[in-house]
């Protein structure tokens, strides 16, 4: 799961090649494209990317979105071109079959920024970081004072369908792999 930003992604790809499945946030792409239009046009925009990602089937979702893009290309090109941009990267997990609570979790960013929150609360008041060791400190104390506040995974029971989702595309990655060489 990720922002957009292009460095991460590429250092995700660069690690993992052609293994590397990326989640963008939903709610960071939504925001972006929605930032491009009059804001009468908002809701129905966001409700519109909603219900694609809401749906089982991430081909009729692409397929929707796509719609969507092109309705808007016309008069909000900028908007248009923020939802194209890595569209399919918004589908990975619904594209994987996952869904209910796990998915809900898994589509967007937020357990990722509310540990970045609770670390950046926790360091608020430190002014002068003398090196990499006090930073490496604070921060694992930011996650000891943390820890007390975690939950579990929502859709933490479904984990083993994740896991056999990225066992078979591991294996198609694989077999197509073995045919190109």
């Amino acid at each position: 799961m990720i922002d957009g930003g292009k460095a991460l992604r590429k250092a995700i790809v660069e690690c993992f090649g052609a293994l590397a499945l990326i989640q963008r946030c939903q709610e960071h792409k939504r925001r972006n494209v929605i930032e491009h239009l009059p804001p009468e046009l908002h809701a129905s925009v966001g409700r519109a990317m909603r219900d694609a990602w809401n749906g089982a089937n991430s081909e009729l979702a692409k397929k929707q979105l796509q719609r969507l893009a092109a309705s808007l290309n016309a008069k909000h090109p900028g908007a248009a071109a923020s939802l194209r941009e890595g569209l399919e990267e918004t589908l990975t997990v619904q594209a994987l079959g996952i869904t209910g609570a796990l998915y809900r979790t898994l589509r967007t960013t937020n357990p990722i920024e509310n540990l970045n929150g609770s670390i950046a609360h926790f360091t608020r008041n430190v002014k002068r970081w003398k090196d990499g060791q006090m930073t490496l400190r604070w921060i694992a104390g930011a996650l000891s004072d943390a820890k007390g506040r975690f939950r579990k995974l929502r859709g933490h029971r479904d984990m083993k369908t994740l896991l056999a989702a990225l066992k078979a595309k591991s294996a198609s990655v694989a077999e197509a792999e073995r045919k190109a060489a």
